[in-house]
């Protein structure tokens, strides 16, 4: 019956094993899912609504067969379309029925081709028909990726409205041949199961005929063959045989008759019964035939079903076994923000700002090197622009001078969009570099249009003492304060006017009081060193022969302003403070001396009508809303000289 038993566990064993093979093999489902997407008409770009993409559940993977470099990028899907508002470009959607529709489309008939430059942001307008766009490199997109001949791009999740953008470089016609795939879900959880409890029943069923075959010998006890048939035998007459054979006859018997000697050896009769015992009567015996299996050969017999079943079991992932106490965590409360009801998206997200900011740090890094201003003029514009110019037109003439600070990038801590889907688009950010001993960068960035690259025309360094003001979160956004808003204790557009004011006229400004104690410690810095110009005169003899005159006054730059959260706004401002030197007789003249700057800008040693020296103060104030009682704090600054000229 044991052999039965194993059997049958045997055939048990071997459906389990099978089927949880199978679960893995033959029956087991696709990993994927995967659409293809049909393009008739070629076009420069391929748009690919995101709607497609999150048509069934899952990550999505794209991959796109080509030749050359395959460029990918995805971003809000209005400012994808305002980016193709001029190019022809195949526009992918869901349609009602679940497949796909592929609708051709052609440049907008208004569309101003003149405003859209051909290399995104950086390139000749006047070359965008000829030459295309490309796409890459530009600020537009919340992220790129680019490969060769073939793009994949994998474990995509994108957000509710926003779309995927495929080209090539903007000229030639994009790949058509595009596949968009998602998982599916093709676990076999009880596949491990099933195999581990097969390795079981097969270790029962090689133990139960082991004991099967053990129990069978045990019942047969000790064989013997025995002789063959033998012939009949006839009594022997004694007295008829020959004398010798008689006496050997009478001899042998009369040895039997003999009682035994214990010391005599045994016969082959004796030894042969010795060595054969009733296993039945005497199972310990020593001398039993019986052929007795070691217990190392029974784990032998063990070894094989373990490794078979741990081979199995080894060979199956997480997929092949239930998930026990996978259950979604129970989520914790967090604090609500409300968003105002029309509230429009932000000009960009913070992974997308720090990563235009390292994209254009290095940019600026590159043209100071370079001393390239056309580099650097698709970076900077208005006041910053402005200073930097100067700066690379000394560097030029005297090697020796300081190049600029690099600008920041390793750790941004305020990154505040402006919150509009229309252009232009504003960003205040302020970042620093790893070392305390360098203040951190407070900038302005704006982007005119979708076809240009964010630059910075606001840009300053933050003093130690200067504290920022709370902000909405980047993911929020912000609005831009009107230059004439009443709702701020000053209005942006009299901030610098006022800022003049208290320079040139100190306590004796109206304005004074309206300032922290930072700001006026500035302003007071800035009449020290005009100070120092009709001290420097009087020094020189000159201070009868000559006069200095000076004027603080703003720039025709338009103020930014952004507002924060407590109704208040960080206003950026540009003022510049001309220095005139004239002589006061006719026969005077103005010498340069050892100012180096003047004689490198001026290309001149002296100037018999005087000389006059414009710096540029670029500022950052906070400015409260109206009705507080705070004050207008000042958060960061920076001074630059802007020209040097000679008065004709």
């Amino acid at each position: 019956m044991r052999f039965v038993w194993a059997v049958v566990a045997f055939v048990l064993a071997a459906v389990l094993i099978g089927a949880g093979i199978a679960q893995r093999t033959i029956f087991m489902g696709p990993a994927s899912q995967q659409t293809q997407v049909e393009i008739d008409e070629p076009a420069p770009f391929v748009l690919m609504d995101g709607d497609v993409l999150r048509a069934n559940p899952g990550a999505q993977t794209l991959i796109v067969r080509g030749e050359g470099e395959i460029f990918g990028s995805y971003g809000r899907t209005a400012d994808t379309e305002a980016w193709l508002a001029d190019s022809d470009y195949n526009h992918v959607t869901m349609g009602k029925n679940g497949d796909l529709d592929v609708e051709h489309v052609t440049a907008s008939a208004d569309a101003d081709a003149t405003e859209a430059p051909s290399d995104g942001g950086e390139g000749d307008a006047s070359d965008s028909e000829s030459a295309g766009r490309d796409p890459r490199g530009s600020d537009l997109w919340l992220d790129s990726f680019a490969e060769e001949n073939r793009l994949t791009a994998e474990n995509m999740q994108l957000p509710e409205g926003t779309s995927l953008l495929i080209a090539y470089d903007g000229t030639a016609d994009a790949p058509d041949d595009i596949v968009v795939s998602w998982p599916l879900d093709n676990s076999t959880p009880w596949a491990g199961p099933l195999m581990v409890a097969g390795g079981i029943v097969l270790l029962f069923g090689l133990i139960l005929y082991v004991l099967a075959i053990r129990h069978q010998r045990r019942g047969r006890g000790p064989r013997r063959k025995g002789p063959g048939p033998l012939p009949a035998t006839e009594p022997i007459d004694v007295a008829a045989l020959p004398p010798g054979e008689r006496a050997a006859i009478e001899e042998s018997g009369a040895a039997a008759t003999e009682p035994p000697n214990d010391s005599a050896a045994p016969s082959e009769g004796d030894v042969e019964e010795a060595e054969i015992v009733d296993e039945s009567k005497d199972p310990d015996s020593k001398r039993s035939m019986r052929a007795v299996p070691s217990r190392r050969r029974r784990r032998m017999l063990v070894l094989p079903v373990l490794g078979l079943t741990a081979i199995l079991a080894a060979g199956c992932s997480s997929d092949s076994w239930p998930q026990l106490g996978s259950a979604s965590p129970t989520p914790s409360p967090s604090p609500t923000v409300i968003a105002p009801e029309n509230q429009k998206p932000p000009a960009v997200t913070e992974a997308q700002a720090k990563r235009i900011l390292k994209t254009l740090a290095g940019t600026v890094s590159e043209a100071d090197a370079a001393l390239d201003l056309d580099l650097l003029s698709t970076r900077f514009e208005g006041p910053a622009l402005a200073a930097r110019t100067t700066e690379y037109a000394l560097r030029t003439k005297l090697p020796d001078t300081v190049p600029p600070k690099a600008i920041p990038t390793d750790e941004v801590e305020v990154v505040l969009p402006e919150a509009t889907d229309q252009w232009p688009r504003t960003v205040l950010m302020l970042s620093k570099t790893g070392d305390d001993t360098v203040p951190p960068v407070v900038l302005t960035m704006t982007q005119a249009d979708p076809w240009s690259n964010y630059k910075v025309s606001n840009i300053a360094e933050m003093s130690a003492d200067a504290v920022f003001p709370e902000v909405a979160a980047s993911w929020l956004g912000t609005s831009l304060v009107p230059s004439d808003s009443a709702f701020l204790t000053i209005p942006p557009a009299d901030l610098a006017a006022t800022f003049a004011d208290v320079v040139d006229q100190g306590e004796q400004s109206a304005s004074y009081a309206m300032f922290d104690d930072l700001a006026l410690k500035y302003a007071k810095t800035i009449t020290d060193s005009r100070q120092l110009v009709v001290q420097g005169l009087a020094d020189k003899g000159a201070a009868d022969t000559s006069k200095a005159a000076f004027d603080m006054a703003p720039t025709t730059d338009a103020p930014i302003s952004m507002t924060t959260l407590d109704s208040g706004a960080i206003v950026a401002v540009t003022l510049t403070d001309t220095e005139t030197v004239t002589p006061t007789g006719e026969d005077v003249s103005i010498r340069f001396g050892d100012n180096a700057q003047a004689k490198a800008l001026t290309d001149a040693t002296e100037s018999a009508k005087g000389v006059e020296t414009t710096y540029e103060f670029q500022l950052f104030f906070s400015v409260p809303a109206k009705g507080s009682t705070e004050q207008i704090r000042l958060l960061a600054a920076a001074q630059d000289l802007l020209s040097v000229k000679v008065i004709k």
